[in-house]
């Protein structure tokens, strides 16, 4: 919502400073994901099989022609959707549960995207962080993958690393020049476990990542050289990715996801300390600035407090009902 506020008024900021982004209706329609995925539908970039819910007439369709698993997210994360849910999406198993999601949650967007769910796991989903100059040219490009993320399903990398990926390269600096893309810019793609393609899975526009910070780790200096491109600096030398082996995480998040996939039976601890040793860029830990990773902490501790307190009193009301004194009569 920041991006777009810019993007909208960049001729009133114009005086006083330089933002890099293309046209807005190229920013809308990257950022927006119904109209991204028509876009990649008519032009056959690859993605999965979309449906669009503009009511539920679409989503009754849906549930009889996609194949499951699917999930269903809204076409940008608005206020009103944040106000009820701090998910991206649902994932939804068959057509009856794909419907009882959309009539619980279509009041929070004008319209759903229903999209096939791509086989693989997590380590399958690759992203390119890379930034373009006025001519669309990418001065700068960075592969990684996830490794883990949070929510563990359908959530943000809690754990990645540098890897490399060409195709995921090629396929992120062709769709941001096809549409004359400016600035730094952000694709996913998803191997699909089935036919071995890269699909994609979201663009993202005008602001650096969560974990673009992995770029630095790696020794590419991603947001230099946006800033000195922007400003008419000479460019930092350090801009071809070298494949050191970076990592970058979210300590907290990442401790939950592991937690969970301990539970399943699908990760052992000394399976997530070898994933985590070694060199890391950290999203919020910081021995010169230890106070984020603190309030990080009490923070989410005090949610998990709240959230164990509100059920507990579910438990105890169902379990010992409060019984009211029956009217006396006349």
């Amino acid at each position: 919502m920041s991006v777009l506020l810019v993007s909208r008024h960049r001729d009133r900021l114009a005086p006083w400073y330089r933002i890099a982004l293309p046209d807005h209706d190229v920013v809308e329609l990257l950022m927006d994901k119904s109209t991204f995925l028509r876009h990649a539908q008519a032009t056959g970039l690859p993605i999965p099989g979309t449906a669009f819910l503009d009511d539920r007439g679409d989503a009754e369709e849906a549930a009889r022609t996609l194949t499951f698993p699917v999930v269903v997210k809204p076409p940008i994360k608005s206020p009103t959707w944040q106000g009820h849910t701090n998910l991206k999406a649902f994932q939804v198993q068959d057509a009856s549960e794909l419907l009882e999601v959309y009539d619980r949650v279509s009041a929070w967007s004008d319209c759903l995207i229903a999209q096939e769910w791509v086989a693989g796991g997590v380590d399958s989903l690759y992203s390119c962080n890379a930034y373009f100059d006025r001519s669309s040219r990418p001065l700068v490009t960075f592969v990684a993958r996830k490794i883990r993320q949070w929510p563990p399903l359908t959530g943000t990398s809690s754990l990645g690393e540098e890897c490399r990926n060409d195709e995921v390269l090629d396929g992120t600096v062709a769709l941001f020049r096809s549409v004359g893309y400016v600035g730094l810019g952000y694709v996913e793609m998803k191997r699909d476990a089935r036919t071995g393609r890269h699909l994609v899975i979201e663009p993202n526009v005008g602001r650096p990542t969560g974990r673009s910070a992995i770029a630095e780790g790696g020794g590419v200096e991603l947001l230099l050289t946006a800033y000195c491109d922007m400003v008419g600096f000479p460019l930092p030398e350090a801009r071809q990715q070298r494949y050191v082996g970076a990592k970058w995480i979210d300590d907290r998040r990442d401790v939950q996801s592991a937690l969970y996939w301990v539970r399943r039976g699908e990760l052992t601890p000394l399976q997530w300390w070898r994933s985590v040793r070694g060199p890391k860029s950290h999203a919020v830990a910081s021995r010169s600035d230890p106070l984020p990773l603190v309030h990080d902490l009490l923070q989410s501790t005090g949610r998990a407090v709240r959230l164990i307190a509100a059920r507990s009193g579910r438990l105890l009301r169902q379990r010992w009902p409060v019984r009211r004194p029956a009217p006396h009569g006349p």
